[in-house]
């Protein structure tokens, strides 16, 4: 009956959740959730692939040029220098600035999304850009940091590698003895003939047959929509490396090592990644699955899991509730 009543409460307002989730046969990057993707998508389709295609085009016309040009038949007597100075100049400066128009564009991409936001900075910034009446470069700003998501503060998560699962720990919640909350996430299919029977009953569900292959777990991680997650990585025997594609992190878990990173998602849905670097046998099945839910949602969703109703908590972020707009983050402006 506490099952029935999480999964109906988690349904009022309910709308179709948005799901990051790989296809056969699509071609590019999934759809960018976050900041930090959408800037990895531009830099990638909109400046990058356009010199690696003039580039391209201009070798693939070199080559065929020198191909009929200077073949035995049409250039029977070969030249007899070996030196142009012009030419090395060129090829070697030339390629030189690429590098460096690609640097410049590269170089604050990796910075935005490598260091920590500065929460109290991002709120007495965006204040004096908005009490100077600078409204332009309060936009430029707010599209980039998110002001309304400062004053909540970080959500802290750290997910520990394990062969073959993750653990997930929020610092922040605990329990009344203070112990924080904890749990260990496995993946649904693990290449088995008896995954099924397995899964069904150690968790009493019956949704086996609708779960993505390979990108399912039996409990996910949880998130609220529109706060800045600090996540924290670590690995409990050999690196790991925890990739979400559409949140655009991949960051890696050393053992003996604790590495951050951050993100912010506007879009409450099911996003899905996988450990990205080689961690034995079974590291084709070690998905990552997150739910980013209404605040609301992730409250309710901690209290059961606190109380060890883990069954009580999966059921609650099954269906993710709508949003409303007035709420919602400007990510987008």
């Amino acid at each position: 009956m506490r099952h029935f009543f999480a999964a109906l409460c988690a349904s009022i307002l309910a709308a179709p959740a948005f799901a990051a989730i790989p296809h056969d046969g699509a071609l590019g990057f999934q759809p960018a959730a976050t900041r930090i993707a959408e800037r990895i998508h531009f830099f990638h389709n909109d400046y990058v692939l356009w010199i690696i295609t003039a580039i391209t085009i201009f070798v693939s016309v070199l080559l065929v040029w020198v191909m009929v040009r200077y073949n035995r038949k049409s250039n029977p007597v070969s030249r007899k220098f070996s030196h142009n100075s012009l030419i090395e100049v060129i090829w070697t400066i030339v390629p030189a600035l690429i590098l460096v128009a690609i640097a410049g564009l590269s170089f604050p991409n990796l910075y935005y999304q490598d260091v920590v936001p500065n929460l109290d900075k991002i709120k007495t910034e965006s204040a004096e850009l908005l009490a100077d009446g600078k409204s332009a470069e309060y936009e430029r700003y707010t599209k980039n940091y998110f002001p309304d998501a400062a004053e909540k503060g970080f959500i802290n998560v750290k997910a520990q590698g394990n062969q073959w699962n993750w653990t997930y720990s929020y610092p922040d919640i605990v329990d009344a003895d203070g112990v924080p909350l904890e749990f260990v996430s496995n993946a649904v299919h693990k290449g088995t003939p008896d995954d099924k029977k397995k899964y069904e009953e150690s968790t009493g569900r019956t949704n086996y047959d609708s779960l993505p292959r390979n990108l399912a777990v039996d409990y996910p991680m949880v998130i609220p929509a529109g706060r800045y997650i600090r996540y924290y990585t670590a690995a409990a025997d050999v690196i790991h490396s925890w990739t979400v594609p559409a949140f655009g992190v991949k960051t890696d878990a050393v053992p003996g090592r604790l590495n951050e990173g951050w993100f912010l998602v506007d879009e409450p849905g099911i996003y899905y990644g996988q450990c990205s670097e080689l961690c034995g046998i079974d590291h084709a099945y070690m998905p990552i699955e997150v739910h980013v839910v209404p605040q609301a949602q992730f409250d309710q969703w901690a209290q059961l899991m606190l109380a060890g109703d883990y069954e009580g908590a999966y059921s609650a972020v099954q269906t993710i509730a709508a949003i409303e707009p007035s709420t919602k983050l400007a990510a987008n402006h």
